[in-house]
């Protein structure tokens, strides 16, 4: 028996080409009902996989994971970064691209290493700019490979970004501490600045003022995005200064060496203070007591990045977009109802 084509299956069943191509690709855009009748018709009507496997091996390009590192505070060795990483790279060999890291340094000549990047011949490039400052975007305006930025916002409309709703996490975050203490959170802000911090506290600020409480009356702390700085920080600050009843943090390195600073200095967590984090970093689960946090989908997030770039390789959709990501509170043991 002569093997069938995928577009003499699609005629059979009565499907596009296209959901007969997504479902025999294992890809997303089809229902499971829709994959199961296309699977089985391809094993009744003798459809040759080995096709499809030739294929999936021929990689249709590479795609440049570019990281840009300004400091190394934020971007670097992070369970963070590993699980963003793993995203893109699994998701774009999925697509049929290869993937390869570069890492962009400021302080060097950024110019020459963007450069760098367009003569490489790359069919797309994801840039993790969650260090970036806006100013810096104007080196990449005669990049002329489709671009992603990752993980930032700019109000520059001809690029596309992806990256977390910040300030809904710190806004759900706050209001959950609110709830849950009925007291004025304090702040746990990180003392290295990125753009992604600035939208926490917008939505750390908006669940206060909603609360009616008045923002200047937060207490905030400066901490080291480390978990060793954030902790030598705090242990510094409690030696002359008394701690709020709850914070909400910027990040979950932040959360734990404060609450090791607060511990070491007698206080008991939730008991005397409540502390809240962000990112679900593996720690999280298993320090003492286990964090509650904002749940960022880090390998979804490299998803989607991979997904955009490989979207304008292709020509599907060159429009520029801004896509932000949903952040999900994960409740633990670090904070405590008010009595």
């Amino acid at each position: 028996m002569n093997s069938i084509t995928a577009k003499e299956l699609a005629a059979r069943l009565h499907l596009s080409e296209s959901a007969v191509s997504l479902a025999l690709n294992d890809k997303p855009g089809v229902s499971r009902e829709t994959r199961r009748r296309v699977l089985e018709a391809a094993q009744e009507y003798g459809y040759d996989f080995s096709r499809k496997a030739v294929a999936r091996d021929q990689k249709k390009g590479t795609v440049c994971f570019a990281v840009y590192r300004k400091s190394g505070a934020v971007v670097g060795d992070t369970p963070f970064f590993s699980e963003l990483t793993d995203g893109i790279s699994i998701h774009c060999r999925r697509e049929g691209y290869e993937c390869v890291i570069r890492y962009l340094y400021e302080g060097e000549d950024l110019s020459d290493q963007i450069y760098e990047l367009r003569a490489a011949a790359f069919a797309g490039i994801i840039v993790l700019a969650t260090e970036m400052e806006e100013q810096t975007l104007s080196l990449f305006d005669r990049v002329e490979i489709p671009l992603v930025f990752l993980d930032a916002y700019f109000e520059r409309s001809e690029f596309n970004f992806i990256l977390i709703n910040n300030s809904q996490g710190a806004y759900q975050a706050t209001k959950y501490l609110i709830r849950k203490c009925r007291t004025q959170p304090g702040y746990l802000r990180s003392s290295y600045w990125i753009s992604n911090f600035d939208a926490r506290a917008d939505g750390f600020y908006k669940a206060i003022r909603e609360a009616g409480m008045s923002t200047s009356h937060s207490l905030v702390h400066r901490l080291a995005p480390s978990q060793e700085g954030a902790y030598a920080d705090m242990k510094e600050l409690l030696k002359t200064e008394k701690p709020a009843k709850c914070y909400f943090a910027d990040n979950d390195l932040i959360a734990i060496g404060a609450i090791q600073a607060l511990k070491e200095a007698g206080f008991r967590i939730p008991e005397d203070v409540s502390i809240v984090g962000f990112d679900d970093i593996s720690a999280a689960e298993y320090v003492s007591p286990p964090l509650t946090t904002m749940e960022v989908p880090k390998t979804y997030l490299g998803e989607v990045a991979v997904e955009r770039v490989v979207q304008m390789i292709e020509g599907r959709s060159l429009q520029p977009v801004k896509v932000e990501i949903f952040t999900r509170l994960i409740p633990r043991k670090s904070v405590a109802c008010a009595k």
